[in-house]
């Protein structure tokens, strides 16, 4: 990738600092456009708790520690990094703003005007910001234009994607990168990252929940007409059924965790009362406590590990059903089945999740991976690092930030908030 037009054009590095592992990525872009992975590492998350930081030193060391080995893998360093986010109160909004055109043609001019207009919509109200994109045009009742260069109308309106974090949260996040010394390149909310990564152009337009089931985090979001339209987090994943296994057995959480990993499942079988599972590794014989309810062998019934583990999932699954009820995303609505639910992130790759989500959910279900980047190591390529490759994609696309577009224009008209309310229905009432 150094010769002809296959020349290294730019190095891009990423971090996700998840609440079960920080991971990093290093991934090169070559003249054509032509993407490929340098190097990526993980280790477990150090000074993280539910996507909050709670010890600054741990958290600074993991992002290092991270960013260190896809360095070695690499061959190379990096300065700055894209940044990818899944706690801190995120919250999705869709604010429409539109203009007067006066029937004429639409030109590039317009264009900006109506973007800069777009920035008087930004009102945090104290909180920080993260993107502000536009996601669809539409102009004289037409929804979903892609480009309305060129056409003519009487007004021209945009939707604009805000994604908001909590300030003093986000900037614990930022610092503890920033102290690795790096520079924060952008922060990015880890359900677009992992939509990117996850999520078909078409699926994205036709409309699909995605759940990202994390360590201590599960996001739910909801797509149609090509954007995010809603956004949930639940203070609840993957680590809680490890901790769970560790209550119910008395055993520490690495030896849960192992349990989780090796013999769990979502879907129990008839089987499981008679088979028979170790609750230690090889050479860990009676180095600790015995399992409560193990035999002398220190063993216990598959079919009791399923029970926690099931039971939990019942607990989660539960809120991801609120979650997505609220959002106007059901099994049935008005007579119309909801299309595909997609489960991604660490917790995903429990086994039977699929089958047992679409169970309870009712709506046809799979589990979303990376895209088969060029050089991704197989590893790597599981539902875990989802978000991490999404991220890469992200600053590969570098989308369009009205906080960006600078204008001469400064007039401003923005739709109340009764017409607000009845477009992102309307969305909603379209796909769903």
């Amino acid at each position: 990738m150094t010769s002809g037009a296959n020349r290294i054009e730019r190095v891009i590095g990423a971090v996700n600092i998840g609440s079960f592992r920080i991971s990093a990525m290093i991934a090169a872009i070559a003249e054509n456009g032509e993407m490929q992975v340098l190097g990526s590492g993980h280790r477990a998350s150090q000074g993280i708790k539910r996507g909050y930081v709670t010890d600054m030193a741990a958290a600074t060391y993991a992002v290092r520690d991270a960013l260190e080995w896809a360095e070695k893998l690499a061959g190379t360093s990096v300065e700055s990094v894209w940044l990818g986010a899944s706690g801190a109160g995120l919250t999705s909004e869709i604010r429409p703003v539109e203009i007067g055109i006066g029937g004429r043609r639409i030109e590039e001019e317009d264009i900006e005007h109506l973007l800069v207009t777009a920035q008087g919509s930004l009102e945090p109200d104290g909180r920080t910001v993260l993107h502000a994109q536009p996601a669809c045009y539409f102009l004289d009742g037409a929804d979903g234009v892609f480009n309305p260069k060129g056409l003519h109308a009487e007004r021209l309106g945009v939707d604009i994607h805000i994604m908001l974090a909590d300030g003093a949260p986000m900037r614990n996040v930022t610092e503890a990168v920033q102290r690795a010394h790096l520079e924060v390149q952008g922060v990015v909310a880890s359900p677009l990252a992992t939509g990117l990564a996850c999520l078909t152009e078409e699926e994205r337009d036709l409309g699909v929940a995605l759940v990202e089931f994390g360590g201590e985090v599960t996001n739910v979001s909801v797509y149609a007409g090509g954007m995010l339209v809603g956004l949930h987090a639940i203070q609840r994943g993957s680590a809680d059924i490890t901790d769970a296994i560790a209550s119910a057995f008395s055993v520490r959480r690495f030896q849960a965790e192992r349990l989780k990993c090796k013999h769990g499942s979502a879907i129990a079988s008839p089987a499981d009362h008679r088979e028979m599972i170790s609750v230690t590794a090889p050479g860990e014989e009676g180095r600790g406590p015995v399992a409560r309810g193990a035999d002398d062998r220190e063993q216990v019934p598959r079919a009791e590990l399923i029970t926690v583990i099931t039971g939990e999932l019942d607990a989660l699954m539960s809120e991801v059903g609120r979650s997505l009820e609220v959002m106007g995303f059901t099994g049935s609505n008005g007579g119309r089945q909801a299309r595909q639910v997609v489960l991604t992130g660490g917790g995903a790759e429990l086994a039977g999740l699929a089958d047992y989500t679409q169970s309870v959910l009712g709506v046809a279900v799979r589990i979303g991976r990376p895209p088969a980047l060029k050089g991704l190591p197989e590893a790597h390529s599981v539902p875990g690092f989802s978000t991490l490759a999404g991220l890469v994609l992200y600053a590969l696309r570098d989308p369009v930030d009205i906080r960006r577009v600078g204008s001469r224009f400064t007039r401003t008209h923005r739709p109340g908030p009764a017409a607000t309310a009845g477009r992102v229905w309307k969305a909603m009432r379209d796909f769903f």
